[in-house]
């Protein structure tokens, strides 16, 4: 099948329902070994704005409802939304932040996607918990969202003010208990002065 044309790989593709595919994907459904084939093949898809691409080797299939928050957890799959874009998704933080913002196990990076910016924030394997799937992505509740940003905030890594967040809408034992297991003095000093 090396000589497919756009139009009958879209269609295979739209067949399987995906909405995000990657080069790998691509080649496995259309049986496409030779990976040049593949390169050229999803050239004339986004050519012809049949896929668009999102991160390194993943494509979004065109007419799909993508969230920035899916797009997010593709561009790092192994990350969920946190910080200030999950505490805004709460409604505890009103203001909405420009950048899409997450946890990740991986480096600390920023990148650009469809024309938002996207912030992943490591955080070690040990603090990488918290989190659940929602609308088909990954995200930190509301507490552990909150507890992300104020460890970042007690590395210094991270600012936010602390009197603008809404934390009635957090669940004080929930907070409490789960901060209580963060063995690291600078954060369990600045949840001594949090009021719930």
């Amino acid at each position: 099948m090396s000589s497919i044309s756009a139009v009958k790989a879209i269609q295979t593709i739209n067949d399987t329902g995906v909405r995000i595919i990657s080069s790998n994907q691509i080649s496995i459904l259309l049986d496409i070994k030779n990976k040049n084939t593949v390169y050229k093949l999803i050239q004339r898809l986004e050519k012809y704005k049949l896929i668009t691409r999102v991160a390194q080797g993943k494509y979004i299939v065109t007419g799909s409802n993508i969230s920035d928050f899916e797009i997010a957890n593709t561009i790092y799959p192994k990350s969920y939304v946190s910080f200030e874009s999950a505490l805004n998704f709460y409604g505890i933080l009103s203001q909405f932040p420009y950048t899409i913002t997450s946890a990740t196990l991986n480096k600390s990076f920023k990148t650009e996607s469809l024309g938002k910016e996207h912030e992943f924030s490591h955080i070690s394997a040990k603090m990488f918990w918290g989190y659940q799937k929602t609308d088909n992505f990954l995200i930190a509740t509301p507490e552990k969202a909150f507890i992300d940003t104020l460890y970042l905030k007690s590395k210094g890594i991270r600012k936010i003010d602390i009197d603008e967040l809404k934390l009635t809408e957090l669940n004080k034992n929930t907070f409490f208990e789960m901060a209580k297991d963060i063995n690291y003095y600078p954060f369990q000093k600045i949840i001594k002065k949090i009021k719930l």
